[in-house]
């Protein structure tokens, strides 16, 4: 079984143990909250690989060491790294190999799970949450937009539901996720070794066979009664608009007149969040609502080697600089405003750059498995 050990050595970010049959990986970056670095990035393709190509392993099992699943890319690495754009090619080359894996993965998802987390996990055949699993995709907030494949994976749930969690930053527990579809099961996370051992006896690692276990320590857990998915119906009405500035005039509108907190948080976390970020996920939702896992990754690389190259706006070095380094979360947005973000602006960052597209080896996207039902 994969030890709990936490390690500082840099070699020991991701490790592999188990049987012959099945493995468990490990992220063992707890210090950092598991935050994916390029050396993590690196290992965990390669881990993947070796043991997809190891005719004796029939299943894996991915779970992390700490308090959080992973919390996203390591964003201050990035900040200072000069390989910026190819760590990040090679995180996107990471999800789709996640999503394409020829065999079972089953995700324990323990803690927050955010950004890069969320991009490595939410393509998994099996993702399993606790009472402790967080999720959230702020990366408006830091001057960037929810990339890593989510306008293909928000996309596909309820409606507009995708466009309010990307557009808001809002977290889900662990119960909303299995209710929305992001999970695919709800098990307490004191059965979560019991869970793991009972998966690493299994003989034949087939669909039938790996569903009915997990689903022996599966728990139907209510939501709450303010949980935002009970208001599904509004947030149709408000995020189906076909622009940021009508989502959010909207929103002013509604809670002038029937102030609820989950209206009033949105309002404040939008106002807060680089505008032409905003546009930029709206815009890529929308089309990812009708294209493959790998056009929305391919646009993703785009857009965000133009991010890195500042070829429009310099909002994600702001925004980083502002809410994790300096810490006065007063960053210098420019564009400052909705209004000053062109449609032309938005598109230059889907303009291709033939030296740096995503080049993803021909594979096909897995079924995923059914989830539980709350």
């Amino acid at each position: 079984m994969a030890t709990n050990k936490a390690s500082n050595y840099e070699n020991d970010q991701v490790l592999v143990e188990g049987n012959s049959h099945v493995k468990t990986m490990l992220l063992n970056r707890p210090l950092k909250f598991n935050a994916l670095n390029y050396q993590m990035v690196l290992q965990l393709i390669e881990e993947f690989q070796k043991l997809e190509n190891d005719p004796t392993v029939g299943l894996v099992i991915v779970k992390a060491n700490g308090r959080a699943f992973c919390v996203g890319g390591d964003v201050i690495e990035c900040y200072h790294c000069l390989l910026t754009a190819q760590m990040y090619r090679k995180q996107l080359t990471l999800d789709y190999l996640v999503a394409t894996y020829t065999k079972p993965l089953v995700f324990l998802i323990n803690g927050a799970v955010m950004g890069g987390g969320v991009g490595l996990s939410m393509n998994a055949r099996y993702r399993v949450v606790t009472e402790n699993t967080v999720f959230a995709m702020p990366e408006a907030v830091i001057g960037h937009y929810p990339d890593v494949g989510a306008s293909y994976f928000l996309s596909r749930l309820s409606s507009f539901f995708g466009e309010y969690l990307g557009l808001t930053g809002a977290r889900l527990n662990g119960a909303e996720m299995v209710a929305c579809g992001l999970a695919t099961h709800f098990v307490p996370s004191k059965n979560l070794l019991l869970l793991e051992k009972s998966l690493h006896e299994v003989d034949v690692a087939e669909p039938n066979t790996i569903q009915g276990i997990i689903s022996k320590y599966t728990q139907q857990v209510p939501l709450k009664e303010d949980s935002v998915l009970h208001r599904l119906d509004l947030i149709d009405h408000f995020f189906s608009k076909q622009t940021v500035e009508e989502i959010l005039s909207s929103l002013e509108h509604e809670n002038a007149t029937l102030k609820q907190e989950w209206i009033t948080k949105s309002i404040k976390s939008m106002k807060a969040a680089s505008p032409i970020n905003l546009k930029i996920f709206l815009m890529s939702i929308r089309k990812g609502r009708f294209e493959p896992l790998k056009e929305c990754l391919t646009r993703d690389s785009r857009i965000t080697t133009h991010t890195f190259r500042r070829t429009v706006s310099n909002d994600f070095l702001v925004g980083v600089r502002a809410t994790l380094l300096e810490k006065n979360y007063k960053p210098k947005w420019k564009p400052s405003k909705l209004e000053l973000v062109s449609n032309d602006m938005v598109e230059i960052y889907l303009t291709k750059m033939p030296e740096n597209e995503l080049k993803l080896p021909p594979r096909v996207m897995r079924e995923k498995a059914p989830r539980a039902k709350l």
